[in-house]
C-alpha cells in the first residue's frame, strides 16, 4: 500500500523515528532528544517539524501555548513504502537484482538463505 505522504528526508527521519518512539512530543522535548547528538537547535527541530507537517506526515495539536505532534503514518507502512521507493529507484521495481547486489557485497547467512527459499516457497504457492 503506498502511502499518500511525499519522500522525507533523513534528518526529517530522525524527527519521525523520535515521534515513533513517544509521542506526541513538543518540539523543545524532540530537540532535547536530538539536539545534543545531531547538532541541531531547537529552531532546525521546528523547520523539520513544519516540513513534515506539510508533507502530512505529522499532525500538531495545540496544548496551551504550544504544539505536540504526532506521527501521521505508521512505522511499519513507512518503512514498506520506502523499501519499494527504493526498489523502483534503484532496481526499476525488480527484486532479483537488489538480491544480487546485496549478496555480491554481504555473505549470505545460512538464515538469509532459508528466508528466501521460504519466501520463495510462499510465493509459488499463491501462483
Amino acid at each position: 500500500m503506498k502511502s499518500t505522504t511525499s519522500p522525507i528526508s533523513d534528518a526529517e527521519a530522525q524527527i519521525m523515528r523520535q515521534l515513533w518512539q513517544r509521542a506526541p512530543q513538543a518540539a523543545d522535548e524532540i530537540a532535547a532528544a536530538l539536539g545534543p547528538q545531531q547538532g541541531w537547535q531547537l529552531a532546525t527541530v521546528k523547520t523539520l517539524l513544519n516540513r513534515l507537517l506539510k508533507k502530512g506526515a505529522v499532525t500538531a495539536e495545540r496544548e496551551g501555548r504550544r504544539f505536540l505532534y504526532a506521527p501521521a503514518v505508521p512505522e511499519d507502512a513507512w518503512v514498506a513504502d520506502t523499501g519499494l521507493s527504493l526498489i523502483d529507484r534503484l532496481f526499476g521495481g525488480r527484486l532479483a537484482p537488489l538480491v544480487t547486489q546485496f549478496a555480491s557485497e554481504r555473505e549470505l547467512k545460512p538464515a538469509d538463505i532459508e528466508a528466501l527459499r521460504a519466501m520463495l516457497a510462499r510465493y509459488e504457492d499463491k501462483t
